[in-house]
């Protein structure tokens, strides 16, 4: 199962910034582990957005932990707007990352 992450921030870019760092760190970690396929700001830079792979079982659960988990989370920097996603075209590509 897919699922498309879209990061809103809450805060001013500068505040973002401070926890950007230790983000990186934790999405790096999500990467090492085949979670995140894809990640990175949008233009103009008012949040961001990933491509997850999570498991089929607790898809929900899964992708509350990776929100919960992540420091813009904890620091209250940004918002998560989670969205299980059912790629059709180009899912081959993606089941190959």
């Amino acid at each position: 199962m897919y699922a498309i992450a879209i990061i809103r921030y809450r805060k001013s870019l500068e505040e973002v910034l401070k926890v950007v760092e230790v983000h990186r760190a934790y999405l790096r970690s999500l990467q090492e582990k085949g979670i995140l396929l894809a990640s990175g700001p949008v233009d103009p830079r008012n949040g961001g957005a990933l491509i997850l792979r999570v498991s089929e079982g607790d898809v929900l659960g899964a992708l509350d932990r990776i929100r919960d988990e992540d420091p813009f989370t904890k620091a209250g920097v940004a918002q998560y707007e989670l969205l299980p996603w059912l790629p059709n075209i180009g899912k081959e590509a993606l089941d190959r990352v």
